[in-house]
């Protein structure tokens, strides 16, 4: 069986997507990058495939380039755009909101790419920014979501440096907020600089590992707009699946 294998490697995971040759996921792998994107994409291609030869393998990402066995690569601009409208065809905003900084991409109707935002400046409001201020609250990353469904009063973190951030929590509980209230306020902050970065209303296709992990950030992200906000099935391997389908495309 032809395998066709996308790998969209992070700057904190790599995620990795086979399909066969009716173009059906058939396997999935992810790992952390750490500290040799190289080691890191070898080691998730080896999981993925389980030692067989993929037919093309298209690779994204932010380390795309490091992947010395991929047959080609492509931007994660139009991987998460791909991926996105394979589950949910027509014209949306994609929004990926990775480990270190967030995307915003403006689908047309016909699939392509109008326009693009990208948010490299600060960590803020990713998921590093969560893990940041998890560790500061010393609440596992397991337990916040349900901690923020728990709140009794809105609140948000209104530092754009991640590090300001921790400080401003601390503030917060010196004033005696609750850790729900915190927890609420983290997850805010997060759609707070969606919300800056352009994206108001129409349908939302919310890409990532924050997608899947918290799915509070829909709900916050859908009151907030108003939009409709969509959440594709393992949304953190949304770039992955998209250079897989270009991989099949290509081969």
């Amino acid at each position: 069986m032809a395998l066709y294998c996308g790998i969209d490697i992070g700057s904190t995971w790599v995620k990795g997507v086979a399909l066969d040759e009716e173009g059906e996921v058939v396997s999935t792998a992810i790992g952390r990058t750490g500290m040799s994107f190289e080691a890191s994409c070898e080691a998730v291609m080896e999981s993925l495939a389980g030692g067989e030869k993929c037919a093309f393998t298209m690779a994204t990402g932010y380390g795309r380039n490091n992947a010395a066995f991929a047959d080609g690569t492509r931007t994660e601009i139009s991987c998460h755009a791909k991926g996105a409208i394979h589950h949910f065809p027509g014209e949306c905003h994609v929004v990926d909101i990775g480990g270190q900084d967030n995307k915003v991409i403006h689908v047309r109707d016909d699939g392509g790419v109008e326009n693009f935002i990208l948010n490299r400046k600060c960590a803020a409001g990713t998921g590093a920014f969560i893990e940041a201020i998890a560790r500061r609250l010393d609440i596992d990353l397991a337990q916040i979501e349900a901690l923020a469904e728990d709140s009794d009063e809105e609140i948000t973190l209104s530092s754009f440096c991640t590090v300001f951030s921790a400080t401003e929590v601390i503030q917060r509980i010196r004033e005696g907020q609750s850790p729900q209230n915190i927890s609420r306020g983290i997850f805010n902050s997060v759609v707070s600089r969606v919300v800056e970065m352009g994206v108001l209303g129409g349908r939302i296709v919310l890409t990532g590992g924050v997608a899947q992990a918290f799915p509070v950030v829909a709900k916050i992200l859908a009151d907030r707009t108003g939009a409709e906000v969509l959440v594709p099935p393992d949304a953190q391997y949304t770039g992955a699946l998209g250079a897989a389908l270009f991989a099949r495309e290509q081969a």
